[in-house]
C-alpha cells in the first residue's frame, strides 16, 4: 500500500493509537465494561509508522472522530466470509444513495474489509446517524456481519480502526452517476 492510498482516508494524523499486549485501560460506558489495550499517543502519526504497522512490527490505529468532533470517513467494518458478495452489493447501496468516493481496504485478518465512505466534515451526530441508515439497507439485503463506524454505543476510544493493510477496490468520481 502506498502513501497515497493511505492519504485516501483523510485519517486524524495528530495523534495515533498503539496495540500494547496488555490492558491499558479500564473503562465503563453505559452499563458495560470496556478493556482497551490501545494506548494513545499524543505524537504525529507519521510514514515510518505506518511502514513499521505494514510490516507487521507494531499494530496501529487511528481515531474516526477529530478534535473539533468532526468526521471524515463513515466505515463499515466487514467481518464476514464473503467479501466479494458483501463489496458488491455495499457498492450498489452506496451508489445508489448518492456516495461516489469510498475505498475498501483489506486488514490483517483474510476476508475482513473496511469500508471508508468519504463524506467530509460531518458532525458525529450526522455521521452516526448516516451509518445507521446504511446499515439499515444494507442488513435488508443480507445477513448483518459487520460494525459501523463513528458508533454512539462505544466510547469515543473505542472509535478507532487500525490501519488497513492493503486496497481491495476504489469508487471515485461520478463517471457512471451521468447515465442514472
Amino acid at each position: 500500500m502506498t502513501a497515497m492510498d493511505t492519504k485516501l482516508i483523510k485519517m486524524v494524523s495528530d495523534h495515533y493509537w498503539i496495540k500494547r499486549e496488555k490492558v491499558v485501560e479500564k473503562l465503563t460506558f453505559k452499563g458495560r465494561t470496556f478493556y482497551n489495550k490501545f494506548e494513545k499517543v499524543n505524537a504525529p502519526l507519521t510514514q515510518s509508522l505506518i511502514n513499521q504497522h505494514l510490516k507487521g512490527d507494531i499494530t496501529i490505529a487511528h481515531s474516526i472522530v477529530n478534535k473539533h468532533v468532526k468526521v471524515e470517513n463513515i466505515v463499515i467494518d466487514y467481518n464476514g466470509r464473503d467479501p466479494e458478495r458483501f463489496y458488491h452489493k455495499a457498492q450498489l447501496l452506496l451508489r445508489e444513495e448518492g456516495y461516489i468516493n469510498f475505498t475498501a481496504y483489506t486488514t490483517k485478518t483474510d476476508g475482513h474489509l473496511h469500508v471508508y465512505i468519504h463524506k467530509g466534515h460531518t458532525t458525529l451526530q450526522e455521521a452516526i446517524q448516516l451509518g445507521k441508515m446504511i446499515s439499515m439497507k444494507l442488513s435488508a439485503k443480507q445477513p448483518k456481519q459487520w460494525r459501523m463506524f463513528p458508533s454512539a454505543d462505544i466510547p469515543n476510544e473505542y472509535n478507532i480502526l487500525t490501519l488497513p493493510y492493503d486496497v481491495y477496490a476504489k469508487e471515485r468520481g461520478a463517471s457512471w452517476s451521468k447515465h442514472m
